[in-house]
């Protein structure tokens, strides 16, 4: 990210910013700030003071909003038994948490999505909305239960099974899609997560084809991605993991070169970037312009939850700035490291200044 692009995202957090604040912020002098302020106002990208950014367009978070609930074991688990745990419970939905995590690195952000007319689902909205997302294209369902995902965690955070009760997705067809989806004008982008039925999945593919938005898809899970459509033209980027890389080819990763040749398959399919996440975490990038394997940011990790939607976010920001594939990547991964630290589905430290601290400690 270039000192112009620093500069309009600290003035959009905070638009009441003084220019010395933003000296700090970005390493440079007040009067070279002043500079680039003066330039940028030349230029319409700020509208006067406060600084008043120019409008960007929504990007559209399409996919789930539920409750997430966590059991974290005190000791190792033992299957078939009683084991003791502590229970927690936070908003989440790969969707809506995409959603929150990029509003926090300061862009707008629209979740289309569905809850119940319930306690969970009005509690959801609202922390949402606080967040800075706009959740007035949710559907409230009077007749269904707001989606939940419970998931058990060893003593070290990692995940030993989950349960995802995701039948109000079901609810959704094209038809209502397309009545949200003429609420504003063309979106800058789209992030889709698996969660809606194969006929929703292939709308929005098709419908951002025809509309060149970039797109972004989330697998979530085995099970799930087998919605994709075979063509695949139109899809940006597909973030995947090893498990579900196989569901949806048949093949399996014995090497780095077994994961090249399935990106190159989804290539043909029509997908323009692929992110797989391979066994312990590390990460395998493909495009025709760059590919390569990274090594995850490895931190003390509190939970794993929420971590997946973290570097996606990050990862979609970085490429959002201009930055090449493999800054990106490792972009996400610094975001991931820093979700791993709480034991919340969305972080309230992923800001841009300790992200990029990460980032400095693992590829300086």
């Amino acid at each position: 990210m270039n000192k112009e692009q620093q500069i309009l995202h600290f003035i959009k957090l905070n638009p009441f910013i003084s220019q010395q604040e933003l000296a700090e912020k970005v390493s440079l002098s007040r009067s070279a700030v002043a500079n680039y302020i003066g330039n940028l106002t030349k230029a319409g990208k700020i509208k006067g003071r406060a600084y008043v950014l120019q409008e960007d367009a929504t990007i559209l978070c399409i996919g789930s909003t539920n409750t997430d609930r966590k059991a974290r074991s005190f000791e190792k688990i033992h299957l078939y038994a009683s084991n003791p745990v502590h229970t927690t419970e936070f908003s989440g939905g790969v969707a809506r948490n995409f959603a929150e995590n990029l509003s926090r690195l300061g862009y707008e952000t629209t979740l289309i999505s569905a809850v119940g007319d319930d306690k969970e689902g009005h509690w959801l909205l609202e922390q949402t909305k606080n967040q800075g997302v706009d959740v007035s294209q949710v559907w409230v369902f009077q007749t269904e239960r707001t989606g939940t995902y419970t998931t058990l965690l060893d003593h070290h955070g990692e995940t030993i099974v989950a349960m995802a009760d995701m039948d109000i997705y079901d609810q959704i067809t094209p038809q209502m899609l397309e009545e949200k989806w003429s609420f504003s004008s063309k979106p800058k982008a789209v992030f889709l997560d698996m969660n809606l039925s194969n006929s929703c999945t292939k709308y929005v593919i098709d419908r951002c084809h025809d509309e060149k938005i970039p797109l972004y898809i989330s697998s979530v899970s085995a099970a799930k991605v087998v919605k994709l459509p075979e063509d695949l033209t139109g899809v940006d980027l597909l973030l995947i993991n090893e498990e579900e890389i196989k569901a949806l080819t048949g093949a399996n990763i014995a090497s780095i070169e077994d994961c090249h040749a399935l990106c190159e398959t989804l290539h043909k399919r029509g997908v323009e970037k692929i992110i797989v996440q391979l066994e312990n975490n590390e990460l395998y990038y493909f495009s025709e312009e760059e590919y390569g394997h990274l090594q995850p940011f490895i931190t003390d990790g509190v939970d794993f939850t929420g971590t997946n939607d973290a570097f996606s976010a990050c990862a979609i920001y970085s490429i959002f700035n201009g930055e090449t594939f493999k800054k990106a990547c490792q972009f996400g991964l610094a975001g991931a490291a820093l979700t791993a630290q709480t034991d919340q589905s969305v972080s309230v430290q992923l800001q841009l200044e300790n992200i990029e601290k990460i980032l400095a400690q693992f590829t300086s």
